[in-house]
């Protein structure tokens, strides 16, 4: 029996407006809305995808699984995203860490890697 990762689903109270964010980020796609959520995928199709689902209740404590990615200047998207929306996150990294912990406009903790 073969289980592969389709995709990471996301709780959104906005979850067509966190998806563009997100499609944005990653120049991703936004597929098309269904009832059940919105999708995100890479423009190769080969990744799995974020799927967004739509919940009343405000994010409360922080992820038990987050997305990391990565940039080749994290200093400027650092300030991209957080011109978008983004927020810094302290969860307990060391100061010198070389990641960023930020949050999307929903705060979901992600990290900003380095190049690699």
């Amino acid at each position: 029996m073969e289980i592969r990762w389709e995709a990471l689903t996301i709780d959104a109270r906005d979850p067509l407006s966190l998806a563009r964010w997100w499609a944005r980020t990653l120049d991703w796609d936004v597929m098309d809305p269904e009832p059940s959520g919105v999708e995100v995928r890479s423009p190769d199709r080969r990744s799995p995808s974020l799927f967004f689902v739509r919940v009343d209740d405000a994010k409360a404590t922080k992820n038990r699984l987050h997305i990391d990615v990565y940039a080749e200047d994290q200093a400027a998207a650092v300030d991209e995203l957080v011109s978008r929306g983004a927020a810094r996150a302290a969860v307990g990294q060391p100061g010198d860490a070389e990641w960023v912990v930020l949050r999307d406009p929903e705060g979901n903790e992600f990290c900003l890697l380095e190049p690699r």
